[in-house]
């Protein structure tokens, strides 16, 4: 059975990984900048509470 023989498929599969991991995923992540750390403090907002009309 032609399905139980992994050696062609398994050489492309991690010749395409290794393709990926260091040829194209190097080049991506230079063009994907991340947010800056934001120094602001977060602000709490003051809730009043619900008034029930049947208590």
């Amino acid at each position: 059975m032609p399905q139980l023989n992994p050696n062609p498929w398994f050489f492309i599969m991690i010749t395409s990984w290794l393709v990926l991991t260091l040829v194209i995923q190097p080049k991506l992540l230079s063009f994907l900048t991340t947010n800056p750390p934001s120094n602001k403090t977060p602000t709490t907002t003051n809730t009043t509470p619900w008034t029930w009309p049947w208590t």
